[in-house]
């Protein structure tokens, strides 16, 4: 099983490629001249970001506000960089997991590959570990919400995201939905 740990990485972030509705979601983090990239659907990106900020709130909250955690993205952490080249897919993610290092307060993310369970013979899936501080779990997550957040806008009555065409929305009994709709 190929594990590709970062402790720390030098960068990981969240991105996407193509255009709304067609995007590809990926995870990338480098160091030390090494770059891994795993693909993983937009809702993924869209957990992780959420469970992220909710693991870090329950630490402030459990330590009564003790703990070196902030409460929102620090400035100087902010990374706005496009993916870094070449974005060659290592694996594609199925499971992810978030953990608390208390000894070293740090986050850690494991992005583990997706399986066929039902293959026996198929090799332990390869696995992505990123050790990070609360402030790049912070700027991690906000840009990773804002990642998912721009694809295409919602459709005002259903939610469901609208394409150029429009789309059928269920709040219009199966009629096209669209700029008209609004």
């Amino acid at each position: 099983m190929p594990v590709f740990d970062y402790d720390p990485p030098e960068r990981f972030v969240a991105g996407a490629l193509g255009q709304p509705g067609a995007r590809a979601f990926f995870l990338q983090a480098r160091a030390e001249g090494r770059l891994t990239t795993v693909a993983l659907e937009k809702m993924q990106v869209a957990a992780l970001a959420g469970r992220l900020d909710e693991l870090l709130d329950e630490v402030l909250r459990r330590s009564g506000g003790t703990a070196q955690v902030p409460a929102i993205a620090p400035a100087d952490l902010t990374d706005e960089g496009p993916l870094d080249p070449p974005v060659s897919e290592d694996f594609r993610v199925g499971t992810m997991a978030l953990a608390w290092d208390p000894e070293r307060s740090q986050v850690v993310i494991e992005a583990q590959e997706m399986v066929d369970e039902e293959d026996l013979d198929a090799p332990e899936p390869a696995v992505l570990r990123v050790r990070i501080s609360a402030g790049a779990a912070r700027a991690f997550s906000r840009r990773a919400l804002e990642v998912v957040a721009a694809g295409r806008p919602p459709c005002p009555l259903c939610g469901q995201p609208l394409d150029a065409k429009g789309h059928v929305c269920v709040r219009l009994n199966g009629y096209r939905g669209g700029e008209a709709a609004s």
